[in-house]
């Protein structure tokens, strides 16, 4: 996992316990100051992720004759020798962590409420494997390099796995809000929180809810300013966006604001977020795809199966190569993710609805069985967004605050429908920024009805957008010409969408998913049906069907195939660019933690 010179990794052991842990973790990150200990050092911690506290917590730990640091996780182990078991339900943010108190000779292993800091598991008669990425397992345990049947039908379902499943067979996922505890050779596995807990909020008045999600915005925002790296503040031109630039601390040193764009047009994003920054006096760059995204982009899509554990392919190329140049700028990257899914309503988890015949007979039945199975009515909307839509088909995508989350469930059906507390927020606290309309419509100095008339435009832009830069499903692809004179007539082409994979797989990359597709056919993975994926490549590199999701699909899981079951790359091979700390512990093979089955 150590595969960026800018990380900082380590090894602690304790061979009494049967612990044999080590992390990585990128410079000037919360965790690379690890372990973490106690001042009798017999308590030791190693985290992945962030944790945030706030400053009573620190004064109480002081008062209490604590030794605590202003910018490392020494005091989330004092705060552990305070509270005992009751620590775990303390903490706020996106983590996984091992806590190991040699006083009682006793070990946790624990993650946050969502299981966004993802921890891998493997179970063997005298062992508990775990890491941070399955890659550190595959690396260490051969035997795991293969694929789980049912995971990849919820991949080639959902573009995710669900629940505990993986990718691979014989690993699953620690579930959210985990706490297993391991003692003389048993392991107790336990949660310390339930969604029901928030579920069970009482609704309050809009006006209510309105009053005091600002003040808890405002409260909580400034921690994730607490850096000693200059920060950037990667900007959209939408409400969460000016979400956080309408409640940015005064104090500190003034951010770096960009926004990613494509070759040439400048989308809406650019446009809205170059005003943004202009009226809270603040630099703004565009950070755009260029001419080294398409002569290396064999490189980029490799770089990403391979940061990701396969869960982000081809179409997510762009992630990490964006992502680069924006550490040029700042090694810390803020941005304002999942208002619409927690706050909204809106949400992105469908099924994808992939060519029936793309793979072979078996496979097809049980990718199908799911999308007929899928539905989440009856679950609580923000606990299906925060718990399931965000850790399961997002999870790359680090965002979210504890706070924001929970209070969401006291919103009521008409507030959590619209854009009102967050229109309301940037109103109240920057006029200016609530002044011009965001990508979507909202906000703006208009009547009701043109409000409602600009919003309806703007929907139907960005479908249009959506629809020339994607393509319609292949089924319907006879009607992508007309949608794109309609589009390009109106001018929308290029307006909210930057990424037009479907064009680039017919146009600049076509050689290399023709060169890609020929060498699974060779290979004759046992995954898909070869005789239909020759007949893909053709129609969709001439434009008869639209199959940019399958040719993802093929192109993302050969890459895993390639990569981490059959020559595992070591060291910095990949030159991979991660945005948030890991951590990689596993147990050694000692019969004094053996985990109950």
């Amino acid at each position: 996992m150590e595969y960026e010179s800018f990380y900082n990794s380590g090894m602690y052991s304790v061979p009494e316990l049967g612990i044999c842990a080590s992390w990585v973790a990128q410079e000037g990150s919360f965790g690379a100051g690890q372990p973490f200990f106690n001042e009798r050092t017999d308590v030791v911690l190693l985290f992945s992720g962030e944790c945030f506290a706030d400053p009573e917590t620190r004064t109480a730990l002081q008062q209490k004759r604590h030794q605590v640091g202003q910018a490392s996780g020494d005091w989330l182990v004092h705060l552990y020798e305070e509270e005992g078991d009751g620590f775990f339900e303390k903490l706020n943010g996106l983590f996984s962590g091992l806590l190991i108190d040699k006083r009682q000779s006793k070990a946790f292993l624990f993650n946050d409420r969502y299981g966004v800091e993802r921890i891998y598991c493997h179970e063997t008669e005298d062992a508990l494997f775990f890491a941070s990425e399955a890659k550190a397992l595959l690396r260490v345990l051969p035997e795991l390099r293969a694929f789980d049947r049912e995971g990849v039908a919820q991949f080639l379902a959902f573009g995710c796995t669900l629940g505990q499943r993986t990718l691979f067979q014989g690993i699953e996922l620690l579930p959210g809000a985990s706490v297993w505890s391991f003692e003389k050779g048993n392991c107790e596995k336990k949660k310390y929180f339930s969604p029901e807990t928030w579920e069970s909020h009482s609704i309050l008045p809009p006006d209510s809810f309105i009053t005091e999600f600002e003040e808890t915005f405002k409260r909580v925002l400034p921690r994730y300013f607490e850096s000693e790296s200059k920060i950037g503040i990667s900007l959209t031109g939408g409400q969460d966006s000016r979400m956080v630039m309408t409640c940015l601390p005064k104090a500190g040193e003034k951010p770096v604001c960009y926004t990613f764009s494509g070759e040439n047009r400048d989308t809406l994003d650019v446009i809205l977020a170059a005003r943004i920054a202009e009226v809270c006096g603040l630099e703004h760059q565009i950070l755009r795809i260029g001419p080294a995204f398409f002569s290396d982009f064999a490189f980029h899509v490799d770089r990403t199966v391979y940061a990701t554990d396969g869960y982000l392919g081809s179409l997510g190329a762009h992630e990490i190569y964006l992502n680069n140049q924006a550490r040029a700028l700042s090694p810390v990257r803020l941005t304002g993710v999942f208002g619409g899914e927690i706050l909204r309503g809106v949400s992105m988890f469908k099924p994808l609805h992939l060519a029936h015949r793309l793979v072979n007979a078996d496979l097809a039945e049980t990718v199908t069985s799911y999308t007929r199975r899928w539905s989440h009515d009856g679950e609580h909307p923000v606990t299906f967004a925060a718990f399931r839509e965000v850790p399961e088909q997002r999870f790359a995508i680090v965002a979210a605050s504890r706070s924001q989350v929970a209070f969401a469930y006291q919103a009521p059906e008409a507030i959590r429908r619209s854009a009102d507390c967050t229109s309301s927020l940037v109103k109240s606290n920057n006029p200016l920024l609530s002044k011009f309309p965001t990508d979507m419509g909202e906000m703006g100095e208009a009547s009701r009805l043109a409000t409602a008339l600009r919003r309806i435009a703007a929907k139907v832009a960005c479908k249009l957008d959506y629809h020339c830069s994607e393509g319609l499903p292949h089924g319907l692809s006879s009607v992508d010409p007309l949608l794109t004179r309609i589009s390009s007539a109106l001018g929308i082409i290029g307006l909210h969408k930057y990424l037009p994979y479907r064009v680039w797989f017919q146009r600049d990359l076509a050689p290399y998913i023709d060169e890609i597709l020929k060498a699974v056919q060779i290979r004759r993975s046992s995954l898909w049906n070869l005789r239909f994926l020759e007949n893909m490549v053709s129609d969709h590199l001439s434009g008869r069907r639209n199959y940019v999701q399958e040719i993802d699909a093929v192109v993302t899981l050969d890459a895993v195939e390639r990569l981490l079951f059959r020559d595992l790359p070591r060291g910095a091979t990949l030159n991979h660019q991660r945005s948030a700390s890991v951590t990689a512990v596993c147990n050694s093979r000692a019969n004094q933690l053996k985990p109950s089955r």
